[in-house]
């Protein structure tokens, strides 16, 4: 389904849903780094391009995220619509880009509790929000209405880290587990790839309030299932296997070596970095093997790391009802 703007009306009822200083946020918007302060009860013009409706793509069981986090069944994943970075070699294009957005239109949030509750009741244990630092107070919303209706599963903050202190300490006690990614330490490479020049320092300091809120235990169920805690991603991108370990010495040194990592090796380049230079190919076995030794090396003792040739399982099409399938 493409991008259709939500009536106005819809958005007036899924606003009566946020607490007051949600609202007065939403009204002059200063969730993320960015700071646009627009009107987002009136319009989209943001640099993520969303009002204040739910702006959800998709909802569907998703088994590609951790072991640790899909668990056997998968998990809830709760995939919005817009992006508060606009990576340019993004697997999600199609539902962050504002160019040419695919974004369902058709939730309201009892439409979404109902499927929500539907997956939940098949034995699904936790709901993931991907990429939801731009929709902070849709997010505990959907966490309240759960709650009110006796549903009480684990909660995933998927996020790209670009998210600001404040808002992140707004959830506290929300949020059950922080999935965080690392992507850049170096200004230049996340101005060029990200448009986001201050992504290194903003990201350090909201993993490390994420760190600050959970510690570096991520505390499993009997099932295996990570039920509190935080788990730090990092995609190794083709030519900038140096700028990976440097991400590495950064947690090291400024978090611990004993956090949770998801060191990864599933880069796929999509239509729009065909001409890149660098990012026109999959990643060299011998550039993620360099960084899954520094990271050994470092002495971190607990994460994951990919095969060369999972890429394979993590190409999306959001055109499809679940798109990973």
């Amino acid at each position: 389904m493409r991008f259709i703007k939500n009536l106005s009306a819809n958005i007036v009822k899924e606003t009566d849903l946020f607490d007051k200083n949600d609202r007065l946020i939403l009204e002059n918007c200063t969730l993320c780094p960015r700071e646009c302060r627009v009107n987002r009860i009136e319009t989209g013009t943001g640099y993520c391009g969303m009002n204040a409706g739910l702006n959800i793509a998709t909802v569907c069981v998703h088994r590609g995220e951790e072991p640790v986090i899909s668990g056997a069944d998968g998990i809830c994943n709760i995939f919005f619509a817009g992006c508060n970075l606009h990576c340019i070699y993004c697997q999600n294009h199609e539902i962050s880009q504002n160019d040419n957005l695919i974004r369902n239109s058709g939730f309201d949030m009892n439409s979404l509790l109902h499927q929500i509750t539907g997956i939940l009741s098949k034995g699904i244990k936790a709901v993931g929000f991907v990429s939801p630092s731009h929709m902070v107070p849709q997010v505990k919303a959907i966490i309240r209405e759960l709650n009110t209706l006796g549903y009480h599963p684990v909660t995933v903050y998927n996020t790209n880290s670009y998210d600001k202190v404040e808002t992140l300490k707004n959830l506290s006690g929300l949020i059950d587990v922080y999935l965080p990614d690392y992507k850049y330490i170096t200004q230049e490479l996340a101005s060029e790839f990200s448009d986001a020049s201050d992504y290194p320092d903003v990201a350090l300091k909201a993993i490390k309030e994420m760190y600050y809120q959970k510690g570096s235990t991520l505390r499993l169920d009997e099932d295996g299932n990570a039920e509190n805690g935080m788990l730090i991603r990092h995609l190794v991108l083709p030519g900038h296997a140096d700028e990976s370990k440097k991400i590495l010495r950064s947690i090291a040194e400024e978090l611990s070596t004993g956090v949770h990592l998801s060191l990864m090796s599933q880069y796929h380049p999509t239509s729009l970095v065909r001409n890149h230079p660098l990012l026109n190919r999959t990643l060299y076995k011998a550039e993620y093997e360099s960084v899954v030794e520094e990271m050994e090396y470092l002495g971190f003792r607990n994460g994951w790391v990919q095969d060369m040739d999972s890429y394979q399982n993590y190409i999306p099409d959001f055109s499809r009802e679940n798109p990973f399938e």
